[in-house]
């Protein structure tokens, strides 16, 4: 599908988003630095957005409890409820053309690379 990327990543030990972030958190990747954000009910550790219909992000499986060693990191809407709320609304006024560049374009395909190669150096901490 255009404009989706997932890889998923799985870490030896059981983490929750908040004790995967304390492990992750002084490390810069590709994508930039880790950063723990609030998104509706969940935490995610994102990274800073190339826009915002464009951004890496790890999320962690909503239904395997609070802590588990399955990861996924993604491309995404900038994180953040008031971030969703803004884009909803942008959305809304345009028919959905203010979010066309998250299924193409410049931006697109530098945060997709962005989630390859965090994957790659997420992986090559052994955690």
């Amino acid at each position: 599908m255009l404009g989706i990327k997932q890889i998923k990543v799985t870490t030896k030990e059981n983490y929750s988003m908040q004790s995967l972030y304390e492990k992750i958190k002084d490390e810069t990747f590709s994508a930039g630095k880790p950063e723990l954000v609030k998104h509706g009910f969940a935490y995610i550790i994102a990274f800073p957005a190339v826009d915002r219909n464009n951004q890496c992000q790890i999320t962690q499986g909503w239904f395997k409890g609070e802590e588990g060693a399955k990861f996924t990191i993604l491309k995404a809407e900038q994180a953040g409820l008031d971030n969703a709320l803004k884009n909803a609304a942008l959305d809304s006024l345009t028919n959905g053309w203010s979010s066309i560049s998250k299924i193409g374009g410049k931006n697109c395909k530098l945060v997709e690379k962005q989630v390859e190669d965090t994957a790659k150096e997420f992986n090559a901490l052994g955690l």
